[in-house]
C-alpha cells in the first residue's frame, strides 16, 4: 500500500477566515483537493437549491429528487450502486464549473479543524493527512476553540433548547466554526463578557453567535 504523505492545509487563521467567508457567502471553499475525490464517491445526498438554475440544467431531471422536509423546488442528486456521484466522470465532475453549492463550499479540513471523524471512511482517511500550520498564537488559539466547540456541542446537547444539536459530524465541524468565538480564552472579547462561565451560558452562546451568523449569511444573499 502505498504510504499517505501529510498534506499542508495553510495557517489555520487564514484558512478559518475563507472558510467562515465562503460560508457567509456561499462562495467556492478554495481545497487542494489533487486527486482526491472521496466525497463524490462517499454515498452522499446532494442538496440543490430552487435558485442554482444552471446547475439544475446541466443534470438529467431523473437523476433529481424532491428534497424531504423542505419546499418544493428543493431537490437532492443521489448516487450510484457504488456510491459515486453519477456526475463524477472518468476524467473527474462533469458540471465542475457548475457544481452544486453544497459541493462548491464542502472543506473536509473541516474535520481535521475541529478533530473530528467524518461519517465516510475514505473521507476520514483523508482528513487525517491534513497539517495546519500554527506558526502565531492566534492559529493555535483560533484551532484551540474550534475543537473546544466541537467537543462541547455534542457533549451538552442537554443544555440547548429542545436538545437539538447537529447530528453529522460534518454539520458539528462547521457550527463550531461559525461559533468558535464563544471558546476563545480569557482576554477576547467575548470571553470577557462571561458568557462561558457555566455550561447553559455557553449553549445559549453558541447558539445567539451562530443565529448572528446565519442572519449575516442571509443578509448577504438578499
Amino acid at each position: 500500500m502505498t504510504e499517505q504523505k501529510d498534506l499542508p492545509a495553510g495557517g489555520f487563521s487564514s484558512w478559518l477566515r475563507h472558510t467562515r467567508a465562503a460560508q457567509l457567502e456561499d462562495s467556492g471553499a478554495d481545497v487542494p483537493c489533487g486527486e482526491c475525490d472521496a466525497c463524490c464517491r462517499s454515498s452522499y445526498f446532494i442538496h440543490i437549491g430552487p435558485e442554482e438554475t444552471q446547475t439544475l440544467s446541466r443534470i438529467p431531471e431523473e437523476l433529481l429528487f424532491p428534497a424531504a422536509g423542505l419546499p418544493n423546488g428543493n431537490v437532492v442528486l443521489g448516487y450510484d450502486d457504488d456510491g459515486r456521484c453519477p456526475m463524477l466522470k472518468q476524467d473527474g465532475c462533469s458540471i465542475y464549473e457548475h457544481r452544486p453549492s453544497t459541493c462548491r463550499t464542502y472543506d473536509c479540513r473541516v474535520f481535521a479543524a475541529a478533530g473530528i471523524e467524518a461519517d465516510r471512511d475514505a473521507i476520514t482517511r483523508q482528513a487525517r493527512r491534513w497539517r495546519f500550520d500554527h506558526s502565531t498564537d492566534d492559529d493555535r488559539d483560533r484551532h484551540a476553540a474550534v475543537r473546544a466547540a466541537a467537543e462541547f456541542i455534542p457533549e451538552h446537547a442537554e443544555c440547548f433548547p429542545g436538545a437539538e444539536v447537529p447530528d453529522s459530524p460534518a454539520q458539528v465541524a462547521l457550527l463550531a466554526i461559525k461559533v468558535y468565538e464563544v471558546f476563545l480564552g480569557e482576554g477576547d472579547e467575548l470571553g470577557k463578557t462571561g458568557r462561558v462561565a457555566r455550561d447553559l451560558e455557553v449553549a445559549k452562546a453558541v447558539v445567539e453567535v451562530n443565529e448572528e451568523f446565519e442572519a449575516g449569511r442571509e443578509a448577504r444573499s438578499t
